[in-house]
């Protein structure tokens, strides 16, 4: 294997660690349990390399401890928050090299979910942790409906192509809610189509694409006019800004 493969490493319900292999190296994204990625590193005979983090949460660094105390690797993780065993704290213009996988990530801040948290982007692939998911983003457990709306928008510009690796199997749950929301879009049943038949197959739904997101997820279209409507019928009155849409739509989301 010459070339960096993503394959996913699945872990407590519903959780994604990605793991980037590239010859007998692997580096891993927000390892929130360890024994799955061990598991996988021995029956594959990888080396760790590097550990990726997003965000603090324990379903995303839990395993980070144990994994440098069998391999001595650097743990890159967001320099605002507290992340076991980091190294390398990041902040957005920093870029990265990640030891033995070749590929070279910008770091972006995109607090929201959490206060510190940051994202991965270099070569078409975007590592968001919780901020977005496919058709959905992450709850404001820590930030503000400003500042989620912000860091999505910086996902929005980049390339249609990108391949957008969330943190989470959660395709199915927000395309029901993006169904009742944008009643009218057709994305969403083409989304729908191709995630039940992943699922199905025993796969992830996921990569998603930035092109994908920008059809059918409704916390990226608050531009919209059926977004629009669809948000100030929710919340009673009318919403002209979209901030103020995507507010009224994570409320909504949080309840639905």
């Amino acid at each position: 294997m010459d070339i960096t493969t993503i394959v996913p490493i699945r872990a407590f319900q519903d959780n994604y660690i990605w793991c980037l292999r590239r010859a007998r190296c692997a580096v891993v994204v927000d390892p929130g349990d360890a024994r799955p990625v061990l598991d996988y590193l021995s029956r594959e005979g990888l080396q760790l390399t590097a550990i990726m983090t997003t965000h603090h949460h324990g379903d995303h660094v839990g395993g980070n401890i144990d994994l440098v105390s069998k391999y001595n690797v650097p743990v890159f993780g967001p320099a605002h928050e507290k992340v076991p065993g980091l190294t390398q704290a990041l902040r957005e213009g920093d870029t990265i090299d990640v030891p033995g996988i070749g590929i070279h990530f910008q770091v972006l801040d995109v607090p929201g979910h959490t206060a510190g948290h940051i994202a991965y982007y270099g070569e078409g692939i975007l590592f968001c942790g919780d901020t977005l998911f496919a058709c959905g983003c992450g709850r404001l457990f820590e930030g503000t409906a400003a500042q989620m709306h912000s860091s999505l928008a910086k996902f929005a510009a980049l390339p249609r192509d990108t391949l957008v690796y969330c943190a989470h199997e959660y395709t199915l749950s927000n395309l029901r809610f993006a169904r009742v929301a944008d009643p009218g879009n057709p994305a969403i049943d083409e989304r729908e189509v191709s995630a039940k038949a992943a699922i199905a197959a025993g796969n992830p739904s996921l990569p998603s694409t930035m092109e994908s997101e920008l059809a059918a997820n409704p916390f990226l279209r608050s531009a919209d006019p059926a977004l629009t409507a669809s948000a100030s019928r929710y919340a009673g009155q009318a919403l002209t800004r979209p901030v103020d849409v995507f507010a009224a739509l994570r409320k909504w989301k949080d309840g639905f």
